[in-house]
């Protein structure tokens, strides 16, 4: 997540000073109440521009996914849901099928990031695991290092009705995390029952924040034991397919879309890495390699490209990043691109109402009228700037949806 005022200044002045040079991921007002795109970056531009966005947005390179990866796993679909929850509003809220509306909202609200982890266990050979019983794991090492605790854990587990089993018994389905002795003897240690009947068809939701603490501080993750039995009688082992449970291989009567998987619900900011060194290697490059001078063409409207001369007061104007013409699409789900906008235009005597002035900037225009050259105008810049949601792929199976604050301005006044 990112708070910092003055990076948010950093960003949005490299913005304009991409724009006039621009490329097909920027999209800017033209004066005329007209958002278009303006001309084409270089390679060398692209890439450094590329690397600016990943740091604003807490990373280092570009997840490797190799493909556009589609969104068929519970996994990701159900932070796609979480996602599409944020930005329907109670009335016209759908019904999910992770019954997502009746989920903790205060959860949600604290969270900065949410993860989904797929199960990534696969039989071994010569590993001996009961008939009855499900192996579960997941690789907890994908979780951000810049995050600073852990809210909540879960995993989800779907139950179909279609069943083999007889309805006049209730069920219990329990998971158990798996430790090691000192002589490497599996020690299982219960984590969670849930009761169920024969026809439930659902999501089973069990709290698995202490496991997950656990592996974090030991770094020993062994995986999980999924198994059902007949209430009240553990040791009455019963086929979890037959309870129409998907456990961790393909339910064979299910899509294979099923399968368990973990949410993890955390808070913390988003580091930036530094690039110092970086951004000046490139700038230099830059600078020596361009064959025409920079125009922008907010500042310098003459350059031809239909902008608007006439000068506007302070003001909100349009500006969207588009990652799909960043080609970012393969590993970015949601959303394809956003409205950042930008504040632009003159502070100029007298201020009006709707620029939004503060008293010091009321003072300052009345001194910068008694001696220009020493006290400048006050600057337009943002009052009110709000977060953006990006859901996007960790790697080949994990998604993560991260909130980053202070990414769209709502307001501009004379500061």
């Amino acid at each position: 997540m990112v708070t910092s005022a003055s990076f948010w200044a950093f960003s949005f002045n490299y913005f304009i000073l991409l724009s006039s040079a621009t490329f097909s991921g920027l999209y800017l007002d033209n004066g005329h109440d007209q958002t278009v795109i303006h001309r084409s970056l270089s390679h060398r531009e692209k890439q450094h521009f590329e690397l600016e966005l990943l740091d604003l947005l807490g990373l280092q390179e570009r997840p490797r996914v190799s493909r556009a990866t589609p969104v068929r796993s519970a996994a990701h679909k159900y932070l796609l849901d979480l996602y599409k929850s944020q930005l329907e509003t109670p009335a016209r809220s759908t019904r999910s099928q992770f019954d997502i509306n009746e989920m903790d909202s205060s959860i949600l609200e604290e969270s900065d990031a949410i993860l989904s982890l797929k199960n990534l266990y696969r039989s071994k050979p010569n590993e001996s695991i009961a008939e009855d019983v499900q192996k579960l794991w997941f690789d907890v090492k994908t979780i951000p290092p810049s995050i600073d605790g852990i809210i909540r854990a879960e995993l989800r587990v779907f139950q179909s009705s279609i069943t083999s089993l007889p309805s006049d018994k209730p069920y219990s389905i329990a998971v158990q995390q798996i430790k090691k002795g000192e002589n490497g003897d599996e020690i299982l240690e219960l984590v969670k029952i849930i009761n169920t009947t024969v026809g439930f068809e659902g999501w089973h939701s069990f709290n698995m924040t202490g496991p997950l603490s656990d592996w974090l501080s030991s770094g020993n993750n062994f995986g999980l034991y999924l198994r059902a039995f007949e209430s009240g009688m553990p040791d009455t082992l019963v086929n979890l397919s037959d309870l129409g449970v998907a456990g961790g291989t393909p339910h064979p009567r299910l899509d294979g879309e099923d399968e368990p998987f973990m949410v993890v619900f955390m808070h913390g900011e988003a580091k930036r890495a530094p690039r110092v060194r970086r951004q000046t290697r490139h700038r230099k490059k830059k600078t020596e390699n361009s064959e025409t001078p920079n125009m922008n063409p907010l500042t310098e409207p003459s350059a031809g490209h239909g902008w608007s001369q006439s000068p506007r007061s302070c003001q909100i104007q349009s500006l969207f990043v588009n990652f799909k013409d960043l080609e970012w699409q393969d590993w970015i789900i949601a959303p394809v691109g956003y409205s950042a906008y930008y504040c632009s235009g003159e502070c100029n005597f007298p201020l009006n109402a709707h620029m939004n002035a503060t008293n010091h900037a009321i003072v300052q225009t009345l001194v910068n009228l008694i001696n220009p050259l020493k006290v400048p105008r006050p600057c337009c810049a943002p009052t009110k700037l709000t977060p953006i949601s990006v859901l996007y792929f960790v790697d080949e199976s994990n998604v993560i949806l991260k909130k980053y604050k202070n990414m769209v301005v709502k307001s501009c006044g004379c500061h």
